[in-house]
């Protein structure tokens, strides 16, 4: 069973989000990757006053620039100050939001090993403070995008020690699969609007 934004349960099909549709498109036929997708829709949520959620800059710790030319400069060495955490946060409606992004190839699960330790823990202490913290999952090969709330990939992660992967099936009844349409591109704060009026818990 597959949950969508409106909190109706269905079969995923890949015929109900054709180019046929109003308003849709193919993720394939965009040019475009995942995070861009991610940041156009944040754009979008900023601009129409809606949201507002940013990527978080990586900490990076630049040891040595090379100078080939008095107009250009090249990093070639650097290290990360400190462990990631996530790759978005924000608010929205008086609320914190926090969420990673992933991608993968396979078709019928999602490799555990794509999260670290650090991201659980992080995860861990935004739904304590009673944050909203969910991942964006991103099927390449199905073409398929997944919103699922951070408390069932931290209880998968700790119930299989990281090792194992999450299998579609476990996505698909406890997520959400998000139609692949124009404007914004990743849907997700229509899921936030059912979590925040009483909906699915984060």
């Amino acid at each position: 069973m597959v949950n969508y934004p409106s909190g109706v349960k269905g079969r995923a099909s890949k015929t109900s989000y054709s180019n046929q549709d109003k308003g849709l498109t193919n993720f394939a036929k965009r040019g475009m990757n995942f995070e861009d997708d991610i940041n156009a829709s944040n754009d979008y949520y900023l601009t129409h006053d809606i949201a507002v959620v940013h990527k978080k800059p990586t900490p990076i710790q630049i040891v040595h620039v090379d100078y080939p030319a008095r107009s250009r400069a090249k990093i070639t060495e650097a290290y990360f100050r400190q462990a990631s955490t996530t790759d978005y946060s924000g608010v929205y409606k008086g609320r914190y939001i926090d969420f990673e992004a992933k991608e993968t190839n396979q078709k019928q699960s999602f490799p555990l090993k794509n999260f670290h330790k650090h991201q659980i823990e992080h995860i861990k202490s935004v739904l304590k403070q009673s944050g909203i913290a969910f991942v964006l999952l991103h099927f390449r090969s199905r073409l398929e995008t997944y919103y699922l709330p951070a408390s069932k990939i931290v209880q998968f992660y700790e119930e299989n020690n990281g090792q194992k992967s999450i299998p579609l099936e476990l996505i698909q009844e406890h997520g959400f699969l998000l139609p692949s349409q124009k404007i914004p591109r990743i849907p997700y704060i229509e899921i936030l609007n059912n979590q925040i009026g009483g909906g699915s818990n984060s």
